[in-house]
């Protein structure tokens, strides 16, 4: 399990370098560049990122980290943010991106200014760039084979993400090479809930009514609870929903478990991967040799956790980890 507690100051002599010290990162200052904030998942990103990094600079471990979020998620609007971050002077930028690879000009420009560039989630592809991913194809993959223990087959409604962003295009390459190893299920039906509960709702509704009987309902995230409600709007069966550690998501699922043995999974990424993202981009300006590609695990939540799950996250979050320095240290070395 990973440690809760955030490392102090102290720590920053204890190096993957045989304890010596490097470089003083207290002056040093980190930006947040984040496409997109319109879902649960993202505010408790922006939430993690405030509270791991507000105590680091308290700490004196570094000297400011802000968070800038751009108004659309155009590629255009967050290449010139990221475009403005290089003109401020910023030694480290830490970014969630809205393209894997139309952002690459503007990391460039910034790995050529000598400034350290690490992303996560929404990665990019740019070599200078550093990427924290986690395994999103693996994900989607997941979900179709837990169907397939639960169910003999059916058709299958797909609920997909942000359109044109990296995660999305994995999580469904995914569900899609699941389907197509266990041919007993179909997907009839996809639409896009944006990772939001109100967007899915009205997409599902939408498309129910051209849909034949559906046996389950594989998500990305955020976007389960609508589907619930779309199709107990439309007076259609409840089907085998996979959610996605929000906690409405899980609050619904565990009313339904208590009324009637209702029972699904929950998989998605921990918000706070973007604390581990701030961590690793101090971990270079500290001059410590970090591999330029690490893959965190994703955050799955079963039947028998479901409760446990629930108490721990915040009305209206999502299922969280945050990371400290230890817990950077730990991933950047595998142990």
């Amino acid at each position: 399990m990973l440690k809760k507690a955030l490392m102090g100051a102290t720590l920053l002599a204890a190096t993957l370098n045989g304890g010596l010290a490097l470089a003083d990162t207290s002056a040093k200052r980190i930006a947040l560049s984040n496409n997109y904030a319109g879902n649960s998942w993202r505010q408790a990103m922006l939430a993690s990122w405030d509270k791991v990094t507000s105590q680091a600079v308290a700490d004196g471990v570094v000297a400011e980290a802000p968070a800038f979020t751009t108004a659309e998620n155009q590629v255009t609007e967050q290449a010139a943010q990221i475009q403005n971050m290089i003109l401020q002077g910023y030694d480290a930028i830490v970014i969630n991106a809205a393209s894997p690879d139309a952002l690459n000009g503007a990391v460039k420009q910034a790995c050529d200014a000598g400034i350290v560039v690490v992303s996560f989630d929404g990665i990019v592809t740019e070599p200078c760039a550093y990427r924290i991913a986690v395994d999103f194809k693996a994900m989607g993959k997941v979900e179709v084979e837990y169907l397939a223990t639960r169910l003999d087959g059916g058709n299958l409604l797909e609920i997909r993400g942000l359109a044109g962003v990296f995660v999305d295009d994995e999580i469904s390459a995914g569900i899609h090479e699941g389907v197509e190893e266990n041919p007993q299920f179909e997907i009839v039906g996809s639409v896009h809930g944006d990772w939001a509960q109100d967007v899915a709702q009205k997409a599902v509704a939408g498309i129910l009514p051209s849909l034949p009987e559906i046996a389950a309902v594989v998500t990305q995230g955020g976007d389960g609870y609508g589907a619930a409600q779309a199709f107990a709007a439309a007076g259609r069966p409840t089907p085998l929903i996979v959610m996605g550690n929000r906690y409405d998501e899980m609050l619904w699922w565990k009313e339904q478990k208590d009324a009637n043995g209702y029972a699904t999974m929950s998989v998605s990424i921990a918000p706070g991967v973007g604390t581990l993202a701030f961590w690793v981009a101090q971990m270079i300006l500290d001059g410590k040799q970090v591999p330029q590609d690490l893959t965190v695990p994703f955050l799955t939540i079963t039947q028998d956790t479901l409760e446990e799950s629930l108490a721990n996250t915040q009305p209206g979050g999502v299922a969280n980890v945050e990371y400290s320095l230890e817990d950077a240290m730990a991933v950047v070395t595998g142990e």
